[in-house]
C-alpha cells in the first residue's frame, strides 16, 4: 500500500514520542490502531461490494449466452424438414396452377395426346420341366469305412 520502510517508521516513531510525549503514546497509538482497522474494514466491505456486482453482472452475461443457446437448439430442434418441403411443393402447383390459368384457352381434344392402342402379343410359353425321377440319378458310389480298431 504504503511504501514505507523500517528506517522511516523508526524517524516517525521519535518525532511522534517527541511530540505527544510518552505518557499519551499508547492512547494514540491505540486509537490510530482502531482508525486503521476501519479503514481497513470499510476497504473490505467496498471490495466484497464490488465483487458481488462483477459476479452479478457476469452471471447476467452468462444467462444470456444460455438463452441465446437454448433458443437457437430450439429453432433447430422445431426444424422439420417434411413440413417445409411440403409447403415448397404446394407453392409450386400454386404457381402452376396460377399459370395453367392465365394461359389462353386451348380445345381440350387438340391438348391432350390420343390414347395408344393396345397391342397383342401372343408368345408362346416354354413347357414346364417334367418331374425329376430316382432312375435320373447314377447310382452314389460307396466310400470304404475305417474298418474297427484299424491302423491308420
Amino acid at each position: 500500500m504504503f511504501d514505507i520502510g523500517w528506517g522511516e517508521l523508526v524517524v516517525i516513531g521519535i518525532v511522534a514520542l517527541i511530540a505527544i510525549g510518552p505518557k499519551e503514546l499508547p492512547t494514540v497509538l491505540r486509537t490510530l490502531g482502531q482508525f486503521m482497522g476501519k479503514v481497513r474494514r470499510m476497504a473490505n466491505e467496498f471490495q466484497g461490494q464490488f465483487q458481488e456486482a462483477m459476479r452479478e453482472a457476469e452471471m447476467a452475461d452468462l444467462k444470456k449466452h444460455a438463452e441465446d443457446i437454448k433458443s437457437s437448439v430450439g429453432d433447430i430442434a422445431n426444424f422439420n424438414p417434411m413440413a417445409s418441403t411440403q409447403k415448397e411443393i404446394e407453392s409450386a402447383f400454386d404457381t402452376a396452377d396460377k399459370a395453367a390459368s392465365e394461359a389462353p384457352a386451348e380445345t381440350p381434344s387438340a391438348a391432350l395426346p390420343e390414347p395408344a392402342q393396345q397391342i397383342e402379343v401372343n408368345v408362346p410359353l416354354p413347357e414346364p420341366p417334367s418331374p425329376v425321377s430316382e432312375k435320373d440319378f447314377a447310382p452314389a458310389e460307396v466310400l470304404p469305412s475305417k474298418q474297427a480298431g484299424g491302423g491308420t
